[in-house]
């Protein structure tokens, strides 16, 4: 079987497993609002999804974006999905020969977007406590050279958690201008950030910010999220986008009402997200050798160590899949840091939260007997 196909077939299986507890992938399983339903249905039910959407969204849903993530003044695209728009911008940006930053961990997608396109991606480590599991200044001016065509930054940082203060990002801007480089500001997990800086507020001539529907709204299977950036940015993104037809007519109306009435529910999805993550903490805590680095966590998730108490992450991760909860082994993000960590994402509900917590000493004795399993993705 090819890798495609395996990778493929793994998911599937995942997919199509009853009751399965997804505590790996970061998505919102909590209970949608009724608005947001509503729309659903309404939408369905009144055959909008006959016709094809605009092509770069919904003028409401592009307003109510950009207000959203503070940046009433910027243009919005939207797209099939963050990934999608990340895809969009690599394509247009990098050529052969260009040089990409960005951390390690991070998102690996736009890595392999870049490469693709002939550009070599430099990654800097920040994992570890003496780093403070944050991209430095330092590090960063370090690594510009004449041949940086963009600095790509997960902020808060999926995996780990942590979320960049104005003073750091206003830093990194200057940095980038002094380059006259991109700054793509990966804003997926803002929402859950006890403050957040959007980097595009001190650098609008060339930062673009990418934005997620799938962790705070929950609609990861509709695949819908945007590019944020100033016109002329906007003009090249929309001139040949993989979708030209528009993105799912049902989830940019989704969209639209849960961004209508966001103030009215997500609080508590933000507050019951961080109750699961202090338990996911006082659990780690019982258990000899397992540590949560990061608490609390800026994002809807956690990573606990393991190494310390002889665990393989990826024996960990097999471990919890008997018993129907799917966690993140920390090598999907990072062959550096791979064997360090796993990942648990936390935007669920608490009923799985407290089963991970349950089963987590019995989960550890056994993934310290285990050899780690070989098709993992």
């Amino acid at each position: 079987m090819r890798d495609f196909e395996e990778r493929n077939a793994f998911f599937d299986k995942l997919c199509n497993t009853r009751d399965l507890m997804w505590l790996g992938q970061n998505t919102n399983h909590f209970t949608s609002h009724p608005s947001v339903r509503a729309a659903l249905i309404e939408a369905f039910d009144g055959g909008e999804y006959h016709a094809y959407a605009p092509p770069i969204g919904y003028e409401e849903l592009r307003e109510l974006i950009a207000r959203d993530v503070g940046l009433p003044d910027a243009c919005v695209m939207v797209t099939g999905g963050a990934v999608e728009a990340l895809y969009n911008v690599c394509d247009n940006i990098f050529q052969p020969g260009d040089e990409l930053i960005t951390t390690d961990p991070t998102w690996k997608w736009p890595m392999d977007f870049a490469s693709k396109k002939g550009a070599k991606v430099i990654q800097l480590p920040i994992y570890g406590p003496e780093r403070g599991y944050k991209l430095t200044a330092g590090q960063l001016r370090g690594a510009i050279t004449e041949k940086t065509k963009a600095i790509y930054l997960v902020d808060p940082n999926n995996p780990l958690g942590t979320c960049h203060t104005e003073e750091e990002i206003k830093e990194f801007a200057d940095i980038a201008r002094a380059a006259n480089a991109y700054f793509i500001h990966d804003a997926t997990y803002f929402h859950f950030a006890d403050a957040f800086t959007p980097a595009y507020r001190y650098y609008p001539e060339k930062t673009i910010l990418t934005y997620s529907f799938s962790k705070w709204l929950g609609l990861a299977g509709l695949r819908l999220g945007a590019i944020i950036a100033n016109r002329d940015i906007i003009e090249v993104m929309a001139s040949a986008p993989p979708n030209n037809l528009g993105c799912s007519v049902l989830a940019q109306r989704a969209a639209i009402a849960g961004l209508k009435s966001k103030s009215e529910w997500f609080p508590e999805i933000n507050r019951r997200q961080r109750r699961n993550q202090k338990a996911v903490f006082d659990a780690v805590a019982g258990v000899e050798g397992l540590k949560v680095p990061v608490y609390p966590s800026q994002a809807n998730l956690l990573i606990i160590e393991t190494k310390a108490a002889g665990i393989h992450p990826d024996s960990l991760v097999a471990a919890y899949q008997t018993e129907g909860i799917m966690i993140r082994q920390g090598r999907y993000h990072t062959k550096a840091f791979g064997d360090e960590f796993v990942k648990v994402s936390l935007t669920v509900p608490e009923k799985w939260a407290d089963a991970f917590c349950e089963r987590l000493p019995d989960m550890a004795r056994k993934a310290q007997n285990s050899a780690p399993p070989k098709n993992l993705f």
